[in-house]
């Protein structure tokens, strides 16, 4: 049985979508699916890169994409009231609760089905009051330090973005990912070729420069 490790942060429309594709990509395979929720930004932080919707011509598009992704797959998808958005209380919730596929799938769907917001105040007490948890309980010592360790094995892991999996040593990033990451599930060759492995230490030829005017 293989251990497949899944990095997510809920702000993440791609992440979503990775979430619903991935169980039945993987129908066939012997697998386990372990879920760690992150802090995207302290991934981006971290790696100094900015997230999609930052880039001011990238946000509209990331949106639209992700909406014709989910039409197109027939994944249900509603965008929330507002993004970005404090993704905090949904990681300690997911983390409070034991990151189960149920949980992650509720948390999921309370943004990107339902358009909710862990800020509107009323519809957050209601998911809470669903789930049976109190507010208090995700201020929690153990649950801040689970969602900062996994923040730290992400890192270490080498991760700079969510959806991120992983088998092995090998991790796919991205939604459009899911593919690659059966055929490495199923033993495909290629990620023990000559090439895979090139790619990882192929050489920097030349440094961009710090701005746009910079020759």
């Amino acid at each position: 049985m293989k251990t497949i490790t899944c990095y997510l942060d809920f702000i993440s429309p791609y992440a979503y979508l990775a979430f619903e594709a991935l169980p039945q990509a993987l129908q066939g395979v012997s697998h386990r699916v372990v879920y760690k929720p992150v802090l995207f930004a302290g991934l981006l932080a971290h790696w100094g890169n900015k997230g999609p919707v930052e880039i001011p011509p990238k946000r509209g598009w990331t949106y639209a994409h992700c909406l014709w992704i989910a039409r197109r797959h027939g994944i249900p998808m509603q965008l929330p009231a507002g993004h970005p958005f404090n993704p905090l209380p949904l990681l300690r919730l997911s983390i409070a609760l034991g990151n189960t596929p149920e949980v992650i799938d509720r948390l999921f769907a309370f943004v990107w089905r339902d358009g909710k917001l862990p800020s509107a105040s009323a519809e957050w007490q209601g998911l809470l009051d669903e789930l049976g948890i109190s507010s208090a309980q995700l201020e929690a010592d153990a649950v801040k330090a689970t969602l900062k360790a996994n923040g730290e094995q992400a890192i270490a892991a080498g991760v700079f973005g969510v959806p991120t999996t992983i088998i092995g040593n090998d991790q796919f990033w991205g939604v459009d990912a899911t593919d690659m990451l059966l055929a490495r599930a199923a033993g495909d060759a290629f990620f023990t070729s000559p090439e895979y492995r090139r790619a990882f230490a192929l050489p920097v030829s030349l440094q961009r420069k710090g701005s746009a005017g910079d020759r």
